[in-house]
């Protein structure tokens, strides 16, 4: 299986490394046409904005395309993507999940951290908590009637899943725990929809 992963900005290095050492075929996606070479793909953190100013309309309209119909993973910048609302300022998102995202709301960089959470058994396989790291990270403030919630740190949905999208407004390539990232080539692997 040939997975992608958006090679803008962010720790698109770490999610490479992490999803080869689970097996998968990655492929480093720096141009839109490279979305046709791949079969599911994850947008890593890094600023949702500054996606947006490198991918264009054209780049934008095709990774829309894509992550409507092909196993998409985001991670803190790349849940932000994947929203339908996004808040703080609001910007638009490709509408993947029905969720409403607020930038930045757990603080500034000096505000970010680190802790364990439990999630639901599908992600958990293995058991024990799940360490998550959290940087200028994202809230899911409002989730849509199809979104199912897999982690929470305290009351805050922090691991979502609707269809083929899964999100997560922590950075789980920044831990060794890799029972994320198996979840999500899980579903690839599934054929989910």
């Amino acid at each position: 299986m040939k997975v992608g992963v958006l090679a803008i900005q962010g720790d698109f290095d770490a999610h490479r490394r992490r999803l080869e050492e689970l097996g998968a075929d990655v492929v480093l996606v720096r141009k839109p046409e490279q979305l046709d070479e791949v079969e599911a793909l994850v947008i890593p953190g890094g600023e949702s904005t500054t996606f947006l100013k490198v991918l264009g309309e054209k780049g934008f309209q095709k990774l829309g395309d894509f992550v409507r119909s092909k196993p998409t993973f985001g991670t803190c910048a790349g849940c932000i993507m994947l929203a339908t609302e996004i808040e703080n300022p609001a910007q638009k998102g490709l509408g993947a999940l029905d969720i409403t995202v607020r930038r930045n709301a757990y603080g500034r960089q000096i505000d970010s951290f680190i802790t364990p959470s439990t999630a639901v058994a599908a992600v958990e396989a293995g058991g024990g908590p799940i360490e998550m790291v959290f940087i200028r990270a994202p809230k899911i403030a409002k989730i849509g009637s199809g979104v199912e919630v897999l982690a929470r740190q305290g009351d805050d949905p922090v691991l979502v899943r609707q269809g083929n999208s899964l999100a997560a407004t922590f950075h789980p390539e920044l831990s060794d725990d890799s029972r994320v990232h198996q979840y999500f080539l899980n579903m690839v692997n599934n054929g989910t929809k």
